[in-house]
């Protein structure tokens, strides 16, 4: 079984409150967008997990894709039986806000319910992703979502960017949760995301704020830079995605030659349709 789990950006970014079990409370929307990694999954004697494409640091047993095996794996109420061989291609950048691990660890849930024939309700596969990781429930639906609460409570919104086009620039920066989270002072906006994206996205400009930016851009000026030559290219709306340091625009036509402009990072464009 082949699947191919997505990234996703968000559109704005607020740091609400900080809840007393020390996680923070946030309110974002998240949109999914067709740049991809590939996970294999097939039926096998033992368990095995290996990748390719970019490397993924760190120990293998903290990949969230061996942590959802393991996770149905000793599940009580899951009658699950059986080992897989699962191969990642990876080409989602890591540390970069566009939820790449959490995808692959939502995906890999959703593959195993199906292989194994395991009869999880879309419910239940929400509740174990949350297990999982903060973003990893809104890629079992991957429908543009409302997100709030630790980042796994969602509700639906109507918002369709068909027509228009994508581009995310990464300039391989890693921006771990403790640097994104340093200096921020949580605090509830005038105005909230799902209201804001019901405006023109021309307007967003002025409203639609990623609290985690500016701190991130003083520390890494290429970023902001990255985004100031969005707009000059023509963007409708630019931000920095999540709290990692990947920015997107979004824009009217396809923009080319990006990497003669872009130096030494990874881009991705496409159609905003999913």
């Amino acid at each position: 079984m082949l699947s191919f789990p997505n990234a996703k950006i968000n559109l704005g970014l607020n740091i609400t409150e900080k809840r007393a079990d020390g996680y923070h409370n946030i309110e974002s929307v998240f949109y999914p967008i067709a740049w991809c990694d590939a996970l294999e999954m097939i039926p096998s004697e033992n368990f095995s997990f290996a990748s390719s494409g970019l490397g993924i640091p760190g120990n293998q047993a903290n990949n969230l894709i061996v942590k959802a095996f393991e996770l149905l794996k000793n599940e009580r109420n899951v009658s699950f039986e059986g080992n897989v061989a699962i191969h990642l291609h990876k080409v989602l950048p890591m540390g970069a806000g566009i939820g790449g691990g959490s995808a692959d660890g939502a995906f890999a849930l959703k593959m195993l319910n199906e292989l194994f024939n395991l009869k999880l309700s879309v419910s239940q596969m929400q509740e174990f992703a949350s297990r999982l990781g903060s973003d990893c429930p809104f890629f079992i639906e991957n429908t543009p979502k409302f997100c709030f609460g630790k980042g796994t409570e969602f509700e639906n919104v109507e918002l369709d960017l068909k027509g228009k086009y994508l581009v995310l620039v990464n300039p391989q920066i890693h921006i771990s949760t403790a640097e994104a989270y340093s200096g921020i002072k949580p605090q509830k906006p005038e105005l909230s995301t799902k209201e804001i994206i019901k405006r023109p996205i021309y307007e967003w400009k002025e409203v639609l704020k990623n609290d985690f930016e500016e701190k991130i851009i003083q520390n890494h000026p290429k970023i902001g830079q990255i985004k100031d030559k969005l707009y000059q290219l023509g963007a409708q709306y630019a931000s920095m995605t999540g709290s990692g340091s990947t920015v997107f625009g979004i824009f009217e036509k396809e923009i080319f030659d990006l990497e003669s402009i872009f130096k030494r990072c990874i881009i991705w464009k496409g159609e905003a349709g999913f």
